[in-house]
């Protein structure tokens, strides 16, 4: 079937796009054949036909995600809407804006220029790292998309929209990292990536109409049913903890994980941890811009998006910068009921233990350096003895 959907903003439905929606022309593709957008999908998107949406993901309507297929593979293609993870911890608020107005760069913005416009917006969202030059490089030969050396300005219009979208922002910065999603292409401020197996912990989730009719007991037993052998779940809690490691002092910089849920980390056919949703995830700079000078009666006061909690100075009322609880004690108290079921005998009782003193850990700064690490590895290392030298490592 050859036409796209129109990827607008408001409430998607989920399940199947339908005839009607399918051979509507989007935005994006009249941006594109007026010249105003570029991308490395617009071909195959707006002319050849290749890249298809099938099936909306998500009822958010600020999240647009569908199941698609490119060149006859599985793919998740996202539309660039407003941001679900957002400073007013409202993340199911109507979006804004209508259609992204791809008004920047303006004409006759130099090169020079333009290099100077992304140093600055990653400054700002990332923090002064050094390592920041070589992001720009990276961004530059993204947005050349004809692979000609230079940027035009469809082209430059497109990497800055999709740069203000807080998941490819962290894709790019994270994209040395194998626990995220592979961006595959865009087209103006719609992206394409790779669609990961099995997009939650437990490889499964409980229909999302049933859910509020089930205890958690009755939850907790699904769950268990269908979750992979003990030593997979090893593996896979490995490449976690793992993730953890590199977004504390990564290489732009700091991230937090703003909402510890099964349903946003996945793992592939092989066992390997990935990240599902990284629009639960925050730069430190993002966090600190929402908590300066924030008014607080109390901690819950200070927080963004679900769980990144930061204490309050009742005596000033105002929030500080301390988170109340890091990554790696979410992650913990994430990993206790997915590791503790069916794990060999010999090894419960000292990893009922660790995941304790894990889950007990503080986000003060004083803290945050050698503990941390030494709690991290003794737990990876503790998984990792376990599965080694076995057909599951």
């Amino acid at each position: 079937m050859k036409g796209l959907f129109h990827c607008r903003p408001g409430r998607p439905r989920p399940g199947p796009v339908t005839h009607r929606e399918m051979s509507r022309t989007g935005p994006q593709c009249d941006q594109y054949k007026k010249g105003i957008i570029s991308g490395s999908t617009c071909k195959d998107l707006c002319e050849e036909h290749t890249l298809v949406f099938q099936q909306c993901l998500s009822s958010s309507p600020t999240q647009q995600v569908y199941r698609g297929r490119w060149m006859e593979k599985e793919v998740i293609i996202k539309c660039g809407i407003e941001d679900a993870l957002k400073a007013d911890s409202k993340p199911d608020s109507v979006p804004r804006r209508d259609l992204v107005l791809f008004d920047k760069p303006t004409r006759g913005t130099s090169m020079d220029e333009f290099r100077e416009m992304l140093l600055n917006f990653l400054k700002a969202n990332l923090g002064d790292q050094t390592s920041l030059a070589a992001l720009v490089n990276q961004i530059i030969t993204m947005a050349d998309v004809n692979r000609d050396g230079k940027v035009s300005l469809a082209e430059a219009k497109s990497i800055w929209a999709l740069l203000h979208l807080n998941e490819f922002l962290l894709m790019l910065s994270l994209h040395e990292k194998e626990h995220t999603s592979k961006l595959l292409g865009h087209c103006g401020d719609l992206y394409v990536t790779e669609k990961i197996p099995h997009n939650s912990l437990y490889g499964t989730n409980v229909p999302h109409f049933f859910q509020p009719l089930l205890p958690s007991a009755i939850h907790r037993i699904i769950h268990q049913w269908f979750a992979p052998a003990w030593p997979r779940r090893a593996k896979i809690a490995i490449g976690l903890l793992e993730f953890v490691e590199e977004i504390f002092h990564g290489t732009y910089g700091n991230f937090y994980i703003c909402e510890t849920s099964f349903k946003n980390v996945g793992y592939n056919d092989k066992y390997d941890f990935k990240m599902v949703n990284l629009r639960k995830v925050a730069t430190e700079m993002t966090i600190r811009g929402f908590l300066k000078g924030r008014h607080c009666e109390q901690n819950v006061d200070c927080t963004y998006g679900k769980d990144c909690m930061a204490t309050c100075d009742k005596l000033m009322k105002q929030c500080k910068g301390d988170m109340v609880q890091p990554n790696l004690a979410k992650v913990c108290g994430l990993l206790q009921d997915y590791l503790l079921y069916g794990a060999p005998s010999d090894l419960k009782e000292e990893l009922q233990k660790q995941l304790r003193t894990c889950m007990t850990l503080s986000g003060l700064a004083s803290q945050m350096e050698v503990h941390h690490s030494l709690v991290l590895n003794n737990l990876k290392t503790l998984l990792w003895k376990k599965i080694s030298n076995t057909k599951y490592s």
